[in-house]
């Protein structure tokens, strides 16, 4: 039986296992759970994944859930997987793994905290709370120097590999969801970070074709969320 990959591709772990799986020529089968029609809270959905997060995958009889968790899995279960991805190398684990852990506590904070906070105020038409945006966006600039001073400083992917790991893929997708911002805003932010912006299209380029293909959704929402910003402008500026 194929691997199943329950996932939406709006969702930045995600898109991690899907590119992941793709680029290492797993057999899967991927299975939509649309988050935002909540059906990441249906009892079918809750058997799989209890904590109704996505991606999820099943096995077999084997149910993991956690984007971290599945991409060490696929690297030890799946013998294809090049082992860059995950290096037999204690020590070279180690170090990925520090990365993982440090992305949850970190730029994911950051990150998906900036950018929920900013499209709920578009979308729902309210204002934001400044103090939410500006921290969340505090705790993604702090992330993105600890990235371009310590993370990429021996190499170009994280923790001095020339070539990318599952860490590297992880993180690089969840930089990715910052283009649902303006594209002054997403300018802003990425561009005083020169090695970060290298390192991202060093993956892209790792990841290829199915990098681009998987954010496709991403990208298509990237337009009308853009849209919409310059309408609001231009309804702004005629009042």
């Amino acid at each position: 039986m194929a691997l199943k990959v329950y996932a939406d591709r709006m969702s930045q772990p995600s898109r991690a296992v899907l590119i992941f799986c793709k680029i290492n020529g797993i057999d899967f089968e991927e299975i939509l759970v649309d988050v935002s029609k909540n059906q990441q809270f249906s009892p079918e959905y809750k058997a799989i994944n209890p904590m109704h997060q996505v991606p999820a995958i099943v096995d077999g009889r084997f149910k993991l859930f956690e984007s971290h968790a599945i991409l060490i899995y696929i690297c030890c279960a799946f013998p294809g997987v090049a082992s860059h991805w995950y290096p037999n190398d204690l020590t070279k684990r180690a170090k990925i793994h520090s990365v993982l852990d440090w992305h949850h506590a970190n730029l994911r904070r950051g990150s998906a905290g900036l950018v929920f906070n900013t499209l709920m105020a578009q979308v729902d038409s309210h204002q934001s709370f400044p103090q939410v945006v500006n921290q969340a966006e505090g705790i993604l600039l702090k992330s993105l120097s600890k990235l371009e001073n310590f993370w990429l400083k021996d190499g170009r992917f994280l923790v001095g590999g020339s070539q990318p790991s599952i860490a590297d893929v992880s993180l690089v997708c969840e930089i990715m969801q910052l283009q649902l911002l303006s594209e002054k805003h997403c300018d802003r932010i990425l561009s005083p970070f020169k090695k970060v912006v290298q390192w991202i299209n060093d993956t892209k380029i790792a990841t290829a074709p199915h990098f681009d293909e998987v954010h496709g959704v991403l990208f298509r929402a990237q337009k009308k969320f853009r849209a919409r910003l310059k309408t609001q402008s231009e309804l702004q500026a005629k009042l």
